[in-house]
């Protein structure tokens, strides 16, 4: 669960609102088994929304910039 801290006037999705939220890249290091570690130069989350079955799906369409092997492999 996250709080929009910051949004554009013309976005859908408004300043202090509730969300859910997938994260997807962190500035701290991750360790992967094979000994080697990997960091981004920012932090990322994709935001998610409830359809009317219940599924939780992403809000956008698109995910933009770099991305973990990890997650792709999901």
């Amino acid at each position: 669960m996250i709080a929009i801290k910051e949004s554009l006037p013309t976005s859908a999705i408004k300043k202090g609102t509730i969300s859910q939220a997938l994260i997807v890249r962190v500035k701290k290091e991750i360790s992967r088994k094979d000994g080697t570690y990997v960091r981004f130069g920012d932090n990322a989350v994709i935001l998610m929304s409830k359809d009317a079955k219940g599924e939780i799906k992403p809000i956008g369409k698109r995910i933009f910039g770099p991305v973990a092997r990890e997650l792709r492999q999901m």
